[in-house]
């Protein structure tokens, strides 16, 4: 009759199977380190818990029951999951083990910094799955705050919620991009005054649109504001208007009808960050956080 007052426990697990792998209680005993009444009664509690005989016994021999031998690799197959879970929650809390979802703007991409960061964090945590979506570079503190996103490449300034912080890995600075048939592609520098009769197509980051236009001494006339950067340099290409945008995608875009200038006088610095919250507690974000602060530029 199945006893239904307690439950199996792993003790007895392992009881039946040291007797089960050594077929001498004995010896069992003695590899469990305990008395072999001890294990005798271990094994006798987990017969009547199952409610059916594991071993034959005799004065001479122990052997498995039909029942016993099922018994034996379903409770092997229990003890070996049980040890991979074990060793999976380790490593997770370790920081090896995990999921992480980063949100990004697209000069991160087009700079090679977030594919740089990536491959260094997948070379040394192999086991942590990383997610990564570009954002709109203004809803990326919110989501970050919200625990949405782990991490976030952006373009300061940026404003960020108590709780989060940010760390540099790249200055850049600030080019023009302008239609190939504008008059200002006969120019090689570009003064800030001679953009005074322009329109602007403005990109999420407008740092540079305003220090050119502070720079120029004119209030720039805005006309678009098409969100990313790919968008930005298509209606350049389009003779919408001109762009201040980050050298780095002057390196690495190249659209038809696009030319790109450098800009006059000290360079309007540009720079890449990764923010995240200041208190992380998931291991693999905390592994990711300390990977960019060593990177960090001083």
């Amino acid at each position: 009759m199945v006893n239904t007052d307690k439950a199996m426990e792993l003790r007895h697990f392992r009881c039946v199977l040291a007797v089960a792998h050594s077929l001498h209680f004995a010896r069992a005993a003695a590899e469990l380190g305990i008395s072999p009444p001890a294990l005798t009664k271990q094994v006798q509690e987990t017969e009547s818990l199952l409610g059916t005989r594991l071993f034959q016994r005799s004065k001479r021999a122990v052997a498995l029951t039909a029942a016993g031998e099922l018994f034996v690799i379903e409770a092997t197959r229990a003890l070996a999951q049980l040890a991979q879970a074990q060793e999976v929650a380790r490593r997770a809390g370790r920081g090896e083990l995990g999921r992480l979802e980063i949100g990004y703007v697209a000069s991160a991409a087009y700079s090679g910094v977030l594919q740089d960061q990536f491959a260094r964090f997948r070379a040394s945590h192999p086991g942590i799955h990383i997610g990564a979506r570009e954002y709109a570079m203004d809803t990326l503190p919110g989501l970050l705050d919200q625990g949405r996103v782990d991490l976030a490449f952006v373009r300061p300034p940026l404003h960020l919620p108590d709780g989060l912080d940010s760390v540099i890995l790249l200055r850049d600075r600030f080019v023009l991009a302008v239609q190939a048939d504008s008059p200002l592609v006969r120019l090689h520098v570009i003064g800030p005054a001679a953009l005074a009769q322009q329109a602007f197509i403005v990109p999420e980051q407008e740092l540079g649109t305003l220090e050119a236009s502070r720079r120029g001494g004119f209030a720039a006339q805005v006309v678009s504001r098409p969100g990313s950067l790919l968008a930005v340099l298509t209606e350049v290409s389009l003779g919408v208007g001109c762009a201040i945008v980050p050298h780095s995608v002057m390196a690495s875009v190249q659209l038809p009808g696009v030319c790109f200038r450098e800009l006059e006088g000290p360079q309007i610095s540009s720079e890449i960050a990764v923010a995240f919250r200041r208190h992380e507690q998931a291991p693999a974000a905390r592994a990711f956080i300390a990977q960019l602060r060593a990177a960090a530029l001083a």
